[in-house]
């Protein structure tokens, strides 16, 4: 059996940039001394004249990528997340997302899974902030082909955009004919009658060996990816809940304020449901190889598992 080809999405948010700089002029790339870790000196490379290292001045980042946008160019303002939803917030809320400028924020090493860098960098807040900012859309992709995708589609979208990615390498599970990204669209992974999992990012190819573990003991998960966390796909969410009676949602971040509050928003106003939430768990974290950081939150596959099994 051939090994399962794993890719770090902030490598494909590097290689996306520079397909998207061969076909757009108006695409500019904007780092805070950062290149080599966010990838984005894969488009320095290709296209030195359109990329702008800002130094360690992620505010003023934002500040720069605000006032590029008026011009009709289309600014890829990239950095940790830590830095680019946590540092930068201000300037993104007031003068991104204020003016519904049309940035776009490529921010990478998101979650836990930064590893030894620790709980100063493992930033578990982000999407629940950038939920906050009206207009402000959020795709959080779960592998290199989704994440390829993502950088495509937010560069078609009129307005401020999200983009969240990891540092740890992540199963390829879109690479089939069939797939299509589309914002705002969850895609229906496994098909299921006893429960509805909900996973976002590196936790999609987890929650799918989770689902076949519960399989293995009777359990009929239907697994659903969403990428796009706001807009949210509730109308895929709340037909799904009403068919099973029961939502789990997975996601690398905490429960407080991203995909499971969302969720839960969506489903307390259409279909109330019993859901249990998979997440950081109103914690920080802490320094440790990525894997066994997952392992120890209860984010891989195993993990997943017994907390779902316990709840049901």
């Amino acid at each position: 059996m051939s090994e399962v080809k794993k890719i770090a999405t902030r490598v494909s948010y590097g290689n996306a940039l520079v397909e998207l700089g061969k076909k757009h002029d108006n695409v500019v790339v904007l780092d805070a001394d950062l290149a080599a870790a966010t990838q984005t000196a894969i488009f320095r490379k290709e296209f030195p004249e359109k990329h702008i290292d800002c130094g360690i001045a992620e505010c003023n980042m934002m500040g720069i990528a605000a006032g590029i946008a008026t011009t009709g160019k289309v600014p890829f303002a990239s950095s940790f997340a830590m830095f680019a939803a946590g540092r930068a917030f201000e300037q993104v809320r007031n003068s991104i997302g204020y003016p519904h400028l049309n940035v776009k924020i490529g921010a990478t090493h998101a979650g836990i899974s930064v590893g030894e860098d620790g709980a100063s960098h493992q930033c578990n807040e982000d999407i629940a902030l950038m939920r906050t900012i009206p207009g402000m859309t959020i795709i959080n992709p779960s592998d290199d082909v989704e994440a390829r995708a993502a950088v495509e589609a937010a560069y078609e979208i009129d307005g401020p955009v999200y983009l969240r990615f990891g540092r740890l390498a992540v199963p390829v599970i879109n690479d089939r004919p069939e797939y299509k990204f589309e914002v705002g669209k969850g895609v229906t992974l496994r098909e299921g009658k006893d429960l509805t999992i909900v996973a976002s990012g590196l936790c999609v190819s987890e929650t799918l060996a989770a689902a076949e573990k519960l399989a293995a003991e009777g359990v009929d998960a239907k697994v659903i990816n969403i990428h796009t966390i706001k807009p949210l796909d509730e109308e895929l969410i709340v037909a799904a809940a009403k068919e099973t009676g029961k939502v789990v949602t997975v996601e690398e971040h905490s429960v407080i304020g991203g995909l499971g509050s969302a969720v839960c928003d969506a489903l307390s106003a259409k279909a109330p449901t019993p859901v249990l939430k998979i997440g950081i768990q109103d914690v920080f974290g802490e320094s440790g190889p990525a894997v066994k950081l997952l392992e120890k939150y209860g984010l891989d596959a195993q993990g997943i598992y017994t907390q779902i099994k316990n709840w049901i």
